[in-house]
């Protein structure tokens, strides 16, 4: 063997040692010693629907509230159009009565100054255990209260008035809710809702995305029964929930996957799913507008190197093995820089309209989208703002 050769073996194997003890703790997996990369159960890439926003339509999107909301990925009106609403990063779910913010519920009962303003809404990973993480929120028509689907403490319900918000369901089959995400809540007061993963916490979501681990669940609470069951299962980071208009079935997000899928209610295919609808990126959250058409928020556009890590998990593991920092193996994920793309669906799960700000100029990133009166009001769990777009 050459001494040029042998060097580059040495090196190699020291750098494969080194990846493999992480002795300064410096991989994006360092803490996670159960960590476990599964393959995704993608679509071949010729299948990705080739759609997009020539026109950056997002770009002409204006910038509210800005540093004034953190963290916002749900975003409400209640049932007399007031609003809106959103649940922010330090725990509580905020009013905008159409001069200033007010506290309107919280959904931790250990609230502290751990809780307090930071500019940063990535800062509270830390303690949302303890202050709360409200991420889905709904109103119910007839009553007037606030659904919310909190990360950490499940299924919470609050009256028209505020406050401390009630738990109705924090476990299914004896298993805790780890990571509930997002929900939706019938006229008769059923609750359809997600939990992302049984594994990881939302404040490890991060480490959920390069996993891609399939302990995620979509449920139903009963109010009349109050009981919680699953109806979905084995599920790669399910994300957001909707009902159809005629309340027939309802739409999830498969996350980690890229695609859309309906579970029905009624009919002869009742308590049956299949896939609605391929999408060309990761998505968060999905509404039902007026017309019974679906918006869908993505976080990105699925990307070449996203695509071959979801296909081979050695290669994922491996790495994320380097001392590259998470939040720098999250980049190379979503393609290099936070970048907002929405799409609108049929009932049937036809593309209607795309809108996109491709190079994050305006809207960098979008969790989800609210149509009210002509106009998106547009949550971001990672922006410090609401955006609003006109529809033309």
């Amino acid at each position: 063997m050459k001494p040029s050769t042998a060097a580059f073996a040495g090196l190699f194997l020291l750098a494969a040692l080194y990846c493999q003890i992480d002795p300064y703790r410096h991989s994006a997996i360092s803490g996670f010693p159960q960590f476990v990369a599964h393959e995704v159960d993608m679509p071949p890439w010729s299948q990705l629907p080739l759609v997009e926003d020539r026109s950056e339509s997002l770009k002409k999107s204006e910038i509210r509230f800005l540093n004034e909301v953190q963290g916002p990925e749900s975003v409400a009106f209640d049932p007399s159009g007031r609003g809106p609403y959103a649940g922010v990063a330090d725990g509580r779910v905020v009013f905008w009565d159409g001069h200033s913010w007010t506290d309107f519920a919280y959904t931790s009962p250990n609230r502290s100054e751990l809780c307090n303003w930071s500019p940063n809404p990535l800062s509270y990973l830390k303690n949302e255990h303890i202050c709360g993480r409200p991420l889905g929120l709904r109103f119910h028509k007839r009553t007037g209260d606030l659904y919310i689907a909190d990360a950490y403490f499940g299924v919470l319900r609050v009256g028209p008035d505020g406050g401390l918000a009630t738990s109705l369901t924090a476990e299914a089959e004896g298993v805790p809710l780890k990571f509930t995400n997002d929900l939706d809540v019938d006229d008769q007061g059923n609750v359809y809702f997600t939990d992302s993963s049984t594994n990881y916490q939302r404040r490890n979501f991060i480490q959920l995305v390069f996993s891609a681990e399939s302990t995620g669940r979509v449920l139903k609470y009963d109010p009349v029964t109050k009981q919680t069951t699953v109806l979905q299962r084995n599920l790669q980071f399910p994300n957001g929930i909707t009902l159809s208009k005629d309340g027939s079935f309802f739409v999830f997000c498969e996350g980690a996957v890229g695609r859309l899928r309906r579970y029905w209610l009624k009919g002869e295919k009742a308590g049956t799913s299949e896939p609605f609808a391929l999408l060309p990126g990761f998505p968060d959250n999905i509404r039902t507008n007026k017309d019974g058409d679906f918006w869908v928020a993505l976080h990105c556009r699925r990307n070449l190197y996203a695509h071959v890590n979801g296909l081979y998990p050695s290669l994922r593991k491996l790495i994320l093995k380097l001392p590259i920092p998470a939040k720098y193996q999250f980049l190379l994920h979503i393609g290099g820089k936070p970048h907002a793309i929405i799409l609108k669906y049929s009932p049937e799960g036809e593309v209607l309209q795309v809108l996109e700000d491709s190079k994050g100029e305006v809207v960098r990133s979008v969790s989800e989208v609210e149509e009210k009166d002509g106009q998106l009001w547009i949550g971001s769990v990672l922006m410090p703002f609401i955006a609003v777009h006109t529809l033309e």
